[in-house]
């Protein structure tokens, strides 16, 4: 039985990575962005931060999603972004 348990909690684990790139897809195709776009856009951020702070660039995680507006609930495209700070530069 455990077993099967374990192979049940793979198919389970693949399913929701599965669920999450399929969620990925849907978000790129409503915000009619392509994946080339938001690696341009993470290239910009990533090297605007990196003139002001030193980031952990293996921690990063910028990702394009839904969200529902507070206003009048609509649901939009947001892009979030955790971006670990090492270290604040000092003024140059």
């Amino acid at each position: 039985m455990e077993l099967f348990k374990l192979f049940g909690k793979k198919d389970e684990k693949s399913k929701n990575v599965a669920k999450e790139r399929l969620k990925l897809v849907l978000v790129h195709d409503r915000a009619d962005l392509s994946p080339k776009f938001l690696d341009m856009i993470k290239g910009d951020i990533i090297r605007v931060i990196s003139e002001y702070a030193d980031i952990d660039e293996a921690g990063l995680d910028i990702k394009l999603t839904r969200m529902k507006r507070d206003m009048d609930s609509s649901t939009i495209s947001a892009l979030v972004a955790n971006i670990p700070i090492i270290k604040v530069k000092e003024d140059k």
